[in-house]
């Protein structure tokens, strides 16, 4: 959501309020509530952490956006709308107030308090925590400087102006900086809780949270479940009692298990079934594009892609048209740069040789290959690293079969569990890897997290200045249109470059029972709390 803001003829005088009137989920009239209210909901792999410093994929939000909550939240047609803040104002282009409820309450029954937040932000950009997704953080004032070693946490610009009042500056003027506050990255953990138990105080008998669920039952690789927190500031509005999460990477096996009543809720379907699936299920299969993008990440520092020749040939032999209606044939949409459709702030990217007939295409990319060093005496071998899916695995061999018989490239492939490809590319010991990208909040700020010099993000090591220095001016644009037209010309100068692969835009289509109610389709984020939900007689 952009969110709305007033100016007036001084900057100074910039002022912003929010209230709206609904906070959870509403059942319509009429409708019967199931006696049981027990959900289960898949997840597409095991999270890698409960902590929210440590928490950086789909999954671990999507748990923990249940266990803790923000400022804000989103709601489930995703709308930002108050979390822990009752209400927030804009002072001025980078200040912040929030009012924090008196209500609001950790699992253990004391008061969640602005000082919670001062701590926890804090401990995120901390060396000691080594969280490896500060870039919400990031865009508080100083954060990069104490990230760098060159100021301390206390100049963080947050501060508890009292118990319940919290000033926040940032280093930009950031019109979304609500939509930072929802991401569990950004929620308040408990500092005794931390103290006292260390790393294992994400376990179930050790763990304190704020959200609307608390952790009961926590098997790594098997299951997880929570249940309805009586500490929670609007407990009396949230209808399920208890949900449980299993981590399935194959949707075969997920869609299996929802025939047989297994899911209430699945992750995605197998890639591939669209048709089947839309004939068998009718309207229990939910559709729609997610502000999200499927690429293939390039360690720029590796041998192998430093030429930028070399990525370019990679990028322009792949037909994502074919990919995209004959192999996952999901509603995907074919893409050329990082960016995708639906995204504020910025246009999609499309290079001129995406309109060229692919003999074209090809003839320039052996080209550039050429020019490069490589020939049929010398040709470019790497291996393609993804993690365990039926999906990553159709599209890893397509790619590899494109890059064979096109280029006389071989792709060696690699499949690893997700939670070691992840660290794999953090630590730099991938050549080229699947990866997606799933917006935290609707703006581009969030896709130039990939590309910015040294962002911990940035897992292809890829940096140009120009870049980022266009991305600095746009943030310092008040005016929309110009602040646009600077983020634009950025992506465009990075695209260009080609330090990454980009494939397609995802679409969000998965199975949820017909007794399911508060599955809203506008929520193109994607990011879908379980108190916004509520099973119905069946």
């Amino acid at each position: 959501m952009k969110t709305p803001f007033v100016y007036a003829t001084a900057l100074t005088a910039l002022v912003l309020t929010f209230a709206p009137s609904a906070f959870a989920v509403t059942v319509p009239p009429g409708v019967t509530l199931a006696a049981s209210q027990e959900m289960t909901r898949q997840v597409p792999g095991e999270t890698e952490s409960l902590d929210p410093a440590h928490i950086e994929s789909w999954t671990g939000n999507t748990i923990g956006l249940d266990l803790f909550e923000g400022l804000t939240r989103m709601d489930a047609s995703g709308t930002i709308v108050p979390g822990v803040a009752e209400s927030w104002s804009r002072s001025g282009p980078n200040t912040w107030v929030f009012k924090l409820r008196h209500d609001a309450r950790w699992s253990n029954g004391q008061p969640v308090t602005a000082a919670d937040f001062v701590y926890s932000w804090q401990r995120v950009l901390d060396p000691k925590t080594g969280s490896k997704y500060t870039v919400l953080v990031e865009f508080v004032k100083n954060a990069k400087a104490i990230l760098a070693g060159k100021a301390p946490l206390t100049s963080l610009g947050v501060r508890a102006v009292d118990p319940y009042t919290l000033e926040v500056t940032t280093e930009v003027p950031a019109a979304f900086f609500p939509q930072l506050t929802a991401m569990a990255t950004m929620t308040p953990v408990n500092r005794a809780a931390v103290t006292k138990f260390g790393g294992d105080w994400t376990r179930p008998g050790n763990f304190v949270g704020n959200g609307p669920y608390a952790l009961t039952d926590w098997q790594p690789g098997n299951r997880l479940v929570a249940t309805k927190s009586p500490t929670y500031w609007n407990n009396s509005k949230v209808v399920i009692t208890k949900v449980t999460y299993l981590p399935i990477e194959n949707d075969e096996t997920a869609m299996r298990m929802y025939q047989a009543g297994q899911f209430d809720y699945t992750y995605s379907i197998p890639s591939g079934v669209y048709a089947q699936v839309s004939k068998q299920f009718g309207t229990e299969l939910k559709t729609g594009l997610q502000i999200a993008t499927y690429y293939y990440s390039l360690n720029n520092d590796d041998p192998a892609f430093k030429d930028k020749r070399v990525r370019q040939a990679l990028a322009m032999v792949l037909d994502r048209d074919l990919l995209t209606k004959r192999l996952t044939a999901d509603g995907e949409v074919p893409m050329y740069g990082l960016i995708a459709k639906g995204t504020q702030g910025s246009g999609v990217f499309t290079p001129e040789w995406a309109s060229w007939p692919m003999p074209r295409r090809i003839d320039y990319a052996r080209n550039l290959l050429k020019t490069a060093g490589y020939s049929d005496a010398k040709p470019l071998t790497f291996t393609l690293t993804y993690n365990t899916n039926d999906l990553h695995k159709k599209v890893a061999l397509f790619a590899s079969s494109e890059w064979r018989t096109k280029l006389g490239v071989t792709a060696k492939l690699e499949n690893v569990e997700y939670k070691v490809l992840l660290k794999q590319r953090h630590d730099g010991k991938v050549q080229a890897s699947r990866d997606g990208w799933f917006v935290d909040y609707n703006d581009a700020n969030s896709f130039f997290d990939l590309i910015r010099c040294n962002s911990v993000q940035n897992d292809q090591h890829y940096c140009n200045p120009q870049v980022d220095k266009l991305i600095d001016e746009g943030n310092q644009q008040l005016d929309d249109a110009k602040r646009t037209a600077l983020f634009t010309q950025a992506h465009d100068l990075a695209m260009n470059d080609y330090p990454v692969v980009s494939l397609f835009q995802y679409s969000a289509d998965r199975l949820v029972k017909s007794y399911v109610g508060g599955y809203k389709p506008t929520n193109y984020l994607d990011q879908r709390a379980t108190q916004d939900m509520y099973l119905m007689k069946h």
